[in-house]
């Protein structure tokens, strides 16, 4: 057969064949006689449908003159070859049967080959009275009519290679090469592939090493004691292990060569047969039928060798012809170059995967008065990339900025800008910009990206002290409030121009933020799909979180992973068109009795000050045990800020879960820790901070700098 001739065949054949149980997990049967054997020949038994009847073969069989007796079957490697009658495989015209036949067995017939939707009487090969003209005997009802070997070939060949096709990762690739094989074309597979895999052009330092991934046969109900070796008990969707678990290709071995070669082989070569044994461990090749009913077909990848496939049929069966040999090598080709892709698409979703994972935040900051979720959902689960990002960064004086912003479009170069732009908002809220200078610092990042750089974007100042959030928005859906009544309410935010248009200035506003409210944050995936307008989701998202706040009560706001998780739920089927980012802050906030606050002017008394202030917050509140400490850091804090500072130094203490003590002045630059020499006589403040204190750090600030410490309160 020539190999121009294997082309894709209509998709009419794919139609279930008439009478076939479509539960079969293997297909429809193709009813094919059988040769007469002799009595006490070993065979296989006759196997009807699932659920069906299974036909008891006649036991007696008539040897006309002029044919040769039929052989005992026996496994693999274990005796001679049964004679095998043209028709047990394929129907020819001018076969002449004039024996007694035994009824015929069931065999799986190739997929997508589907009955001739004719009448007995109009069939090709059937007679007025319902008998084949090639044998003379009738044909059972429902019977599909036998086909040229071309045809059967061209057609199974179509309906394997989209078979083959239709997988996408590696996997499903090469199931799809053993059900589509097994037991239409061989009654059991092995396919070996390269360990490990080589990604497109990389190329693989050790040696050739094949691991088998996959084998198939015909399952055991359809076995006897005649099948492969070892005959135990499939586990569910993986058959029987047969031949070594890996192989090492030595350069210039047998196996080596034949892999070279490319083209599918018999195993009754000489090449072949040598390279058996190096594949399937030492005596697996006894367990390989003699003659032509094994072909070893390498798979070949765009650029070299990755594995190879061995296919087999039993003794009992017809051997391989020469034309299976192209057959094997369409299987192969196509097996090898979705393989080849497979990989290729596995090692760009796992940079994609890397790449998101790695830009957003893996945990959220605690920071003092305020409680903090997050959720991200991919448009697909195949790529998981995209342009949403959120962030939480801490700010110096317990603040903490919130961010949520969203790149167009979902490829590898949005999820690489996303990162580029969030890398840059954590640096400038690091400077304690206010968010309108973040945005417009923003802008300019993204117009040097590139002209089509756009973004949405709003960030989000919230102070737990004064209570009070800042926001700026650019061209973002605005944040949710959820109040601790259970009254949800849209934020009234400009919404201004996204980022990457450039020459636009942005606003800010200031609004409450009282203890117990919780603020949503989210990108347009949420509310805006084909579905519905983002105006419509909005007003659904805010009647969600209502409905959501009922359950817990005015006095009780809800749970903060449990009100993300509620809000998700509101996503229908066909509402996932974009990646969702979601960020939810809780607002504890801090009490004013647990803040003191005061002005230092910058002279020799006020780190003497400084220690009597800070005795007299601790005595009030219950924690005199760390006064010592306390006046101590204090001191040598203070003294280091009014030594340089020319305006009021502002002095803070705050307890919380910790007590932490802030130093303000308005020196930009930053003080170092440093080893002091034995004969300095300063230089060692920071190093009392630094082993005496929990954390301890300083922040440059647009009018200057903060230096602040905690300590543990027990």
């Amino acid at each position: 057969m020539d190999s121009t001739r294997v082309t894709e065949q209509p998709t009419s054949f794919e139609r279930p064949q008439t009478g076939v149980d479509p539960a079969d997990p293997r297909g429809a049967f193709a009813h094919t006689p059988t040769p007469a054997r002799a009595p006490g020949a070993g065979t296989l038994p006759v196997q009807g449908r699932p659920g069906g009847d299974v036909t008891v073969p006649a036991t007696t069989a008539h040897s006309t003159p002029g044919t040769s007796e039929p052989g005992t079957s026996t496994p693999f490697g274990k005796g001679k070859d049964t004679v095998s009658d043209p028709a047990f495989e394929h129907s020819q015209p001018g076969a002449e049967q004039t024996a007694e036949r035994e009824t015929p067995r069931p065999r799986p017939a190739p997929e997508g080959i589907p009955v001739q939707p004719a009448d007995e009487q109009d069939r090709p090969g059937v007679n007025a009275d319902g008998q084949e003209r090639r044998s003379g005997q009738s044909l059972p009802p429902g019977r599909p009519t036998p086909m040229r070997r071309d045809g059967d070939r061209l057609r199974f060949v179509g309906a394997a290679t989209r078979r083959i096709a239709r997988g996408i990762d590696l996997d499903e690739i090469v199931m799809g090469l053993c059900r589509a094989t097994v037991p239409t074309f061989s009654d059991a597979i092995l396919v070996y592939l390269r360990d490990p895999l080589p990604v497109g052009d990389e190329r693989p330092t050790g040696p050739l090493v094949l691991r088998l991934r996959r084998t198939d046969r015909i399952p055991a109900e359809r076995d006897t004691e005649n099948g492969f070796l070892p005959a135990a008990q499939p586990e569910p969707n993986e058959l029987d292990t047969v031949g070594a678990e890996l192989c090492e290709v030595r350069p210039g071995s047998a196996l080596a060569e034949v892999l070279r070669g490319v083209r599918p082989v018999f195993t009754d070569a000489p090449a072949a047969r040598a390279a058996l044994p190096e594949l399937l461990g030492e005596g697996g090749e006894f367990g390989v039928p003699d003659g032509q009913r094994a072909i070893l077909a390498p798979l070949r990848g765009r650029r070299r060798v990755i594995g190879a496939a061995l296919f087999l049929r039993r003794p009992e069966r017809m051997a391989f012809e020469p034309d299976d040999l192209l057959v094997a090598a369409q299987l192969a080709t196509h097996s090898a170059l979705g393989i080849d892709k497979a990989v290729l698409y596995g090692r760009e979703a796992y940079i994609a995967d890397e790449l998101q994972r790695t830009m957003l935040p893996e945990t959220l900051p605690r920071p003092t008065g305020v409680r903090l979720a997050s959720r991200y959902l991919p448009a697909a689960e195949t790529a998981r990339v995209g342009g949403d990002w959120y962030d939480a960064i801490p700010l110096p004086g317990s603040r903490v900025a919130l961010v949520v912003g969203d790149v167009m479009g979902h490829s590898m170069t949005s999820a690489a800008i996303m990162g580029q732009l969030l890398t840059t908002a954590q640096t400038l809220a690091g400077l304690d910009l206010p968010p309108q200078e973040v945005l417009h610092h923003l802008d300019e990042q993204a117009q040097r990206l590139g002209v089509d750089r756009m973004a949405t974007c709003l960030y989000a100042v919230y102070d737990p002290v004064s209570h009070r959030i800042t926001i700026a928005n650019a061209g973002h859906p605005p944040p949710v409030l959820l109040h601790l009544g259970g009254r949800a309410e849209v934020l009234r935010v400009p919404a201004g121009a996204p980022i990457g248009v450039g020459g636009v200035d942005f606003e800010a506003v200031e609004l409450d933020a009282p203890a117990g409210a919780t603020l949503l944050l989210y990108t347009d995936g949420l509310v805006e799909s084909r579905l519905r307008d983002v105006w419509t989701g909005i007003e659904q998202l805010r009647e969600k979180l209502a409905a959501v706040a009922q359950l817990t009560g005015p006095d009780h706001p809800p749970p903060l992973e449990a009100l993300c998780d509620e809000v998700l739920d509101m996503l229908g089927p066909g509402d996932r068109d974009d990646d969702i980012a979601l960020l939810a802050a809780r607002f504890d906030g801090i009490a004013p009795s647990d803040v003191a606050y005061w002005f230092l002017e910058p002279e020799d008394a006020a780190p003497g000050r400084a220690r009597r202030l800070a005795r007299r917050a601790l005595q009030r509140w219950g924690l005199e045990e760390l006064s010592d400490s306390v006046e101590l850091l204090v001191s040598e804090v203070v003294t280091n800020a009014v030594r340089y500072a020319s305006r009021p130094v502002t002095l803070r203490l705050l307890r919380t879960d910790v007590l932490r003590c802030e130093v303000g002045d308005d020196v930009p630059q930053l003080p170092r820790l440093r080893q002091a020499r034995a004969t300095d006589e300063g230089g060692r403040g920071l190093y009392l901070v630094n082993r005496m204190a929990r954390r301890w750090g300083a922040t440059r600030l647009s009018t200057g700098k903060v230096v602040w410490f905690e300590l543990n309160r027990s």
